[in-house]
């Protein structure tokens, strides 16, 4: 594969980075197609063994990033009714004031809802904070996952 192509390849796995942790883009999926058209451009046993440790490392870390942090949350006693709207606002509020505007809705949305379900401020905001930390926590799974498999196709590009 050419330098230059290598260079757009790398450039997409940036934007997927980006993507994970501003939720515009689909990350994972986008850093997993970058990495799937290396190893077809490329070839050979050494692309197609680094695209399948990469994989491996995207999929355990989208299965733990469902897991772990919802886990924590039905612990915390935060219904997933609770999660949708705030996933709802956070999606209006995204258009609203862009970027930002995602967290805001969603942190808004998940409080008003806690808020109609407990009826007490104090209760309300700490379902709140718990969802908010299962949703950092997820976020962080997820970049991890995607930072060790851009590591794994970095090492491979620089190696050969």
């Amino acid at each position: 594969m050419s330098p230059g192509a290598e260079v757009l390849v790398g450039l997409a796995i940036v934007v997927g980075l980006v993507g994970i942790v501003i939720p515009i883009l689909p990350g994972t999926i986008l850093i997993f197609a970058a990495i799937l058209v290396w190893a077809i451009l490329t070839g050979g046993a050494t692309a197609w063994t680094v695209f399948a440790v990469a994989t491996l490392f995207l999929v355990i870390s989208g299965v733990v990033k469902y897991t772990w942090p919802g886990k924590r949350m039905r612990s915390a006693g935060v219904p997933n009714v609770s999660l949708i709207v705030g996933g709802l606002l956070g999606i209006v509020g995204f258009f609203v004031v862009p970027v930002v505007g995602l967290f805001l809705g969603f942190i808004a949305g998940t409080y008003v809802a806690e808020l109609y379900r407990l009826r007490a401020h104090n209760r309300a905001w700490a379902s709140t904070w718990h969802a908010c930390k299962a949703v950092g926590l997820s976020m962080l799974i997820e970049l991890l996952g995607a930072l060790i498999a851009s590591g794994v196709w970095l090492t491979a590009v620089v190696a050969t």
